[in-house]
């Protein structure tokens, strides 16, 4: 059978070449072009289908399965080609048979051992069997490293060869299964004409229909209780009472939860981490814990005696050896408890985890201290001594023009003297301790304020020219007014007598109880003073010079209050309690923020001239610097002193503070606030580094007429409203290859921003805002940072700013 087989394939393939040259010759004539290319790739498909069976028939055993595959294959062969051979005669090939081509994913199903690992069969010759029992023997394969090489750089179809694992045989993918592959890596669908993004087609609607689908009415069971299952509650409820039923019970939550944190690991698992720590073993006993120990473990009256006398965490060993003629006699252990509880520690405490630890220099992590050169100018010796007061000197205070110092002192005297030599050049007795001195920092002026217990004194020097001396004269010729003053009550104004005022003396003003501070507001009409008392509100008073009245702004004082402050620029009021700082607004009279100081008590405080910073004292020994645009707690807490911290103050023109404490030492620290006047230290920085050319760096100035100005993307502002300036001061950085670039200290902007950027989203356009608030622009070139000079800011702009509506800004 197996050589008429044979015999026939051989006859059949002879026959082959003969059938498909009449066939092309055929569809020549007949068929159009597409039908010509169709035909032929299936008859090439086929011949090569053949030409493979009739190889793997030697190498695989499959022909002698004795299975009729081969037979049904080419009895399959001779209808299509007949039916093919009738379709090109009759020239109709448009209707084709609807299982000619079956595409469906079946299985190979010549190898019937299942679904099954095909490494089982790694040590036999065979692969599997067949449909009717007989092995299926593997193809033989003698192919070495170097032949498997070679064939890879030979065969251009190598990388397109894949092995069936039922079979062990070779298949060539083709250019469409290649694709499919592909598709699929790539996390696309199989079919390539499938259209991924198709409308979908909404088969529900949200709706609600006119007319119900059904109007049925519903059913007389939907509301009529049911028997049945009242019939098994009852059931249920007979089982309960019984006691055939019983109710699962709660846990009890009182007793608490026990966690065992090693318990529940899996040393198989967890040993092959490296990084995993098991739980600490008890060291297992030794012979001294023996209840009949050798002589040689226990102590003697020597060692007994050191061991009592050792701390319990230098002892070698946790209890005295004993020896006992039996078992029978060892008592309990005295120390069950306390070396189970030990045990509990060392279970709990012990690192679950390996960490590796970093090799860091202690040296690296330390920050980079400036060189002391470039914080210059700042105090580095005592040069002057002032010496005249025969008691202790209470305060000081220094006059705006820097020339002159006032100090108060227990000897009842008020001194003045000249800062540069240190020369009294004026005394004026009071008469009675001193308690605070202020001078007025009014420039146009020249007063000063002198607490001495429940009185506020106003001196005039006259330590200034004669136009000055008039101008404070005339503030103080101001009437009372008796509204106000009747109003207040304990505060009484009353002029100076002759001899008082022959010595500077020009107001008296009478308080209820001792004064601790007095506190000048920045433009010189104002005064606050403060009296420190649980039992009374009236711990503040503020005192207007031109019209001699006095008001008590506070209803009631939350806490002792220790000293108070006036904002340098806007109408905020700060006043200082025992533990918090709360800042008011004096002219919509409301509180607007409570800083925290986080300290014990506070004893005093310091505005910066900028306005945006306050930094305050305690008495334990810290100092809190606080930025109110960034939160009310301290941005920065100091401990340089050991001893309790009496007072604090800013330099009114460099970037320097001062702290003075009990322990009789003054600490002067460097800290810059940057703000839009600070623009310059930017420009030095530039010089100093050399970071880039002074020749692509201009200071640029925004401002107007009437000095406003409105700018969006501020930190000051609420969401997107604007921001109105009198004036603002950025630096623009332009180079002729990149885009120029706009920093601003003041915006919520990235820093360094794109001018395009910036002038988007912050300056924007004048076309949509009133013609008050048009902006003008101008620029300094390289002049500040080549000749170091000061700000470029007139002196008579402050930095006023104010939020307000668009409704404002655009009108109408």
């Amino acid at each position: 059978m197996e050589d008429t087989r044979k015999s026939a394939d051989s006859g059949e393939m002879n026959k082959l070449p003969q059938r498909i040259h009449k066939k092309k010759e055929k569809m020549k004539r007949n068929v159009e072009q597409k039908e010509q290319d169709e035909m032929f790739s299936i008859n090439s498909k086929r011949s090569d289908r053949e030409d493979s069976d009739s190889e793997e028939s030697v190498y695989s055993g499959l022909e002698d399965s004795g299975s009729d595959s081969d037979d049904e294959d080419g009895f399959c062969h001779d209808d299509e080609e007949a039916q093919q051979d009738n379709c090109l005669n009759n020239g109709d090939c448009g209707k084709k048979e609807e299982y000619d081509h079956d595409s469906s994913d079946e299985e190979d199903i010549r190898n019937t051992v299942g679904n099954i690992p095909m490494e089982w069969y790694k040590d036999f010759p065979h692969i599997g069997y067949d449909l009717d029992g007989k092995k299926i023997y593997k193809p033989i394969r003698n192919k070495d490293e170097l032949d498997e090489f070679l064939e890879k750089m030979e065969n251009p179809d190598y990388w397109r060869t894949v092995t069936d694992k039922q079979t062990g045989s070779d298949i060539i993918l083709s250019d469409e299964q290649v694709e499919l592959v592909k598709r699929l890596q790539r996390g696309q669908f199989g079919d390539g004409n499938f259209d991924e993004y198709q409308p979908s087609v909404d088969f529900f609607t949200k709706d609600v229909m006119l007319h119900p689908v059904t109007n049925r009415p519903a059913d007389k069971r939907s509301f009529i209780p049911s028997l049945i299952e009242k019939e098994k509650v009852s059931k249920l409820v007979h089982a309960i009472k019984m006691g055939w039923i019983k109710p699962r019970r709660g846990e009890d939550d009182s007793r608490g939860h026990y966690y065992d944190l090693w318990g529940n690991e899996d040393s198989s698992l967890l040993a092959r981490h490296r990084m995993h720590l098991p739980a600490p073993k008890i060291p297992l006993p030794g012979h001294q814990e023996s209840y009949n120990p050798p002589p040689e473990y226990l102590f003697t009256d020597e060692e007994r005696a050191l061991w009592e006398q050792q701390d319990p965490s230098d002892r070698k060993l946790p209890f005295v050896p004993r020896k006992f003629s039996s078992l029978r006699q060892v008592p309990a252990f005295p120390r069950f408890i306390h070396e189970r509880f030990e045990r509990c520690l060392d279970l709990y405490l012990c690192p679950r985890q390996r960490k590796m630890r970093v090799n860091v220099d202690p040296e690296d992590l330390i920050p980079k201290l400036p060189k002391p050169k470039d914080l210059q100018p700042f105090p580095t010796t005592q040069s002057l001594v002032y010496r005249g007061h025969s008691s202790l000197v209470r305060s000081i205070s220094v006059s705006p023009s820097g020339q002159w110092l006032a100090s108060g002192s227990d000897d009842g005297s008020v001194r003045f003297w000249e800062v540069s030599s240190s020369c009294c050049v004026k005394v004026v007795q009071v008469g009675r301790a001193v308690k605070s001195v202020c001078w007025n920092p009014n420039p146009s002026v020249c007063l000063l304020a002198v607490a001495l217990e429940s009185l506020v004194l106003i001196l005039s020097p006259s330590l200034a020219d004669r136009e000055v001396i008039l101008a404070s004269e005339r503030l103080l010729a101001g009437q009372q007014e008796a509204g106000p003053t009747d109003a207040v009550g304990p505060v009484t104004w009353a002029d100076s007598e002759r001899e008082e005022h022959n010595h500077g003396i020009r107001l008296k003003i009478q308080h209820p109880k001792a004064i601790q501070q007095v506190m000048w507001h920045a433009k010189g009409d104002y005064l606050a003073s403060v009296m420190p008392d649980h039992s009374s509100h009236q711990q503040v008073f503020i005192h207007q010079l031109s019209r001699r009245r006095s008001q008590n702004p506070f209803r009631r004082n939350k806490g002792l209050v220790q000293c108070v402050s006036f904002h340098p620029i806007r109408p905020y009021f700060f006043v200082a309690t025992q533990r918090s700082i709360r800042i008011y607004n004096l002219v919509k009279q409301e509180m607007t923020k409570k800083l925290q100081a986080n300290s014990k008590w506070i004893s005093s405080m310091a505005v910066h001239p900028g306005g945006d910073h306050v930094i305050c004292a305690s008495y334990d020994c810290r100092l809190s610097w606080f930025d109110l645009d960034l939160s009310t707690k301290p941005y920065k807490m100091l401990r340089h002193h050991k001893k309790a911290v009496r007072g604090v103050a800013y330099h009114k023109l460099y970037p320097l503070f001062a702290s003075a404490s009990d322990d009789g030492s003054v600490i002067v620290c460097h800290g810059t606030v940057y703000n839009e006047e600070n623009v310059w230290k930017l420009c030095e920085f530039i010089k100093k580094e050399g970071s880039a050319p002074l020749g692509e760096i201009f200071v640029l100035f925004i401002s107007n007429d009437n000095r406003m100005i409105p700018l969006w993307k501020q930190k000051s502002a609420h969401g997107d409203q604007p921001m109105i300036w009198d004036y603002h001061v950025v630096l623009l950085h332009v180079c002729g290859e990149s885009e120029p670039v706009v920093y601003d200290l003041d915006s919520v902007m990235p820093f360094p921003c794109s001018l395009e950027l910036y002038a988007q989203h912050a300056l924007r356009t004048d076309h949509s805002i009133k013609p008050v608030y048009h902006r003008s622009f101008t620029h300094e070139e390289r002049r500040r940072v080549l000749e170091d000079a000061p700000p470029i800011v007139p002196p008579d702009f402050y930095c006023r700013s104010e939020v307000i509506s668009r409704k404002d800004l655009v009108g109408g």
